[in-house]
């Protein structure tokens, strides 16, 4: 298993109130699952995500990512972990605008120090489309295309697993569907993990499962029609192998 939730819980302060962002999470996901967390704004989407790429931490239960449970990681262990574990595209986008298309995308392995940041970065950015945009700044990007250097930029690491934010809100929507298109490409031929929030229907769509969060509850849990025929497919598969 991937990633395994256990009674995830939440709490934050609003003056004097305490409101309840997740209330009892329990969820796993494996490898290679494009999973989209629907749910209306203010319903615990974000948190989740949040608490998933080890930007925050929950109040109670436990979460595993790759094995390791990341809440009981440090700061500075929490920090080490999502740069070489998880990748994150953010609904602002959050570039660096001094640095080029390129070397955004090489900072995080730059962090590390590795040798083969510029290839690396290079490849990621051929995979996403932009390998004529290298040399540009984020100002002399469209939105879609700075959407696409941060899903590089997640990507470079070979994480185990992306997260994504409402990727596709603030973009138009012919914008909107080639972004999709992209991400649906490196989850299938590439097998990467996806786990994007969205309230878009369009999004939710194109998803090999869908939760849907209300009030920090998951109220929901179900898989696409294909998800399950590949499921199915490989059960027989492996059935026929054991007869055989």
């Amino acid at each position: 298993m991937l990633v395994e939730l256990v009674n995830v819980s939440k709490r934050y302060a609003m003056g004097d109130i305490w409101v309840d962002a997740l209330k009892d999470i329990t969820l796993s996901l494996q490898k290679g699952e494009f999973l989209a967390v629907k749910g209306p704004s203010g319903s615990g989407k974000s948190t989740l995500l949040n608490i998933l790429s080890a930007l925050d931490q929950c109040d109670s239960g436990t979460v595993q990512v790759g094995g390791v449970n990341i809440g009981n990681l440090g700061e500075h262990k929490r920090s080490k972990f999502r740069n070489r574990h998880i990748g994150i595209v953010f609904q602002s986008f959050n570039l660096i605008p001094v640095l080029t298309a390129l070397e955004n995308v090489m900072y995080p392995l730059t962090l590390r120090g590795m040798k083969d940041a510029k290839p690396r970065a290079l490849q990621a950015l051929k995979d996403v489309g932009l390998e004529k945009q290298i040399g540009q700044r984020p100002t002399q990007l469209s939105g879609g295309q700075m959407q696409r250097v941060a899903i590089a930029r997640a990507i470079v690491t070979r994480p185990d697993i992306v997260l994504a934010d409402e990727p596709t809100a603030n973009l138009d929507s012919k914008t909107s569907e080639t972004i999709m298109a992209l991400i649906q490409k490196l989850n299938k031929e590439q097998g990467i993990t996806f786990v994007i929030s969205t309230h878009d229907d369009y999004v939710t769509s194109l998803a090999s499962r869908v939760i849907t969060i209300l009030d920090g509850e998951l109220v929901s849990d179900s898989f696409t029609d294909q998800l399950l025929a590949n499921r199915y497919e490989k059960v027989n598969s492996a059935r026929l192998e054991t007869e055989v």
